[in-house]
């Protein structure tokens, strides 16, 4: 299984991160043993002291697909869930500022908590949906689909292109 994610595709994050919108998706990956399931209980690890979260929306690929065109990527994910993206900053930006890859700052365990996967059909237009993440009790982001650059559709398209995408990949 594949964890694909896709950096810096809310206009409203890269406005506040002070960075242009990218032209094509950025992509990375996490391992599956990043991905935290079931309500369990994240742990601050100790190797960051900057851990950042960013909730976001995440399909399960339902059949093997490559060059997928967008209109058709709809026929390539049944369900969707909340997930969150969690960073561990000061490593990104050192790794970013030697040019080495990403992985060790976002992949690590834990990293990828996941909600409950519910059918793509119950959620009426996957391109404008509402979701947030609450922190004990409070709301500490919210958005909504509409604020993406790259549609759920175009990403799928895009990184088909590079990878086969087979049954369970989390984009």
């Amino acid at each position: 299984m594949k964890i694909i994610c896709i950096g810096m595709n809310y206009r409203r994050h890269a406005i506040e991160m002070g960075r242009p919108f990218p032209s094509e998706p950025v992509v990375f990956m996490k391992p599956d043993s990043s991905i935290l399931k079931k309500n369990k209980p994240f742990f601050l690890p100790d190797f960051s002291s900057e851990i950042h979260y960013e909730v976001e929306v995440v399909v399960k690929i339902s059949k093997l697909g490559k060059c997928i065109s967008p209109k058709f990527a709809p026929r390539y994910y049944d369900e969707l869930t909340a997930g969150i993206d969690i960073t561990a900053r000061d490593l990104q930006a050192g790794l970013s500022k030697s040019m080495l890859p990403w992985e060790i700052s976002k992949g690590f365990d834990g990293a990828a908590p996941l909600g409950k996967f519910i059918p793509a059909s119950s959620v009426g237009d996957p391109g404008n949906l509402d979701f947030r993440l609450e922190i004990n009790g409070r709301i500490v982001q919210q958005s909504n689909t509409s604020d993406m650059i790259f549609s759920i559709n175009e990403i799928i398209s895009y990184v088909s292109r590079f990878f086969t995408l087979k049954t369970g990949d989390l984009i």
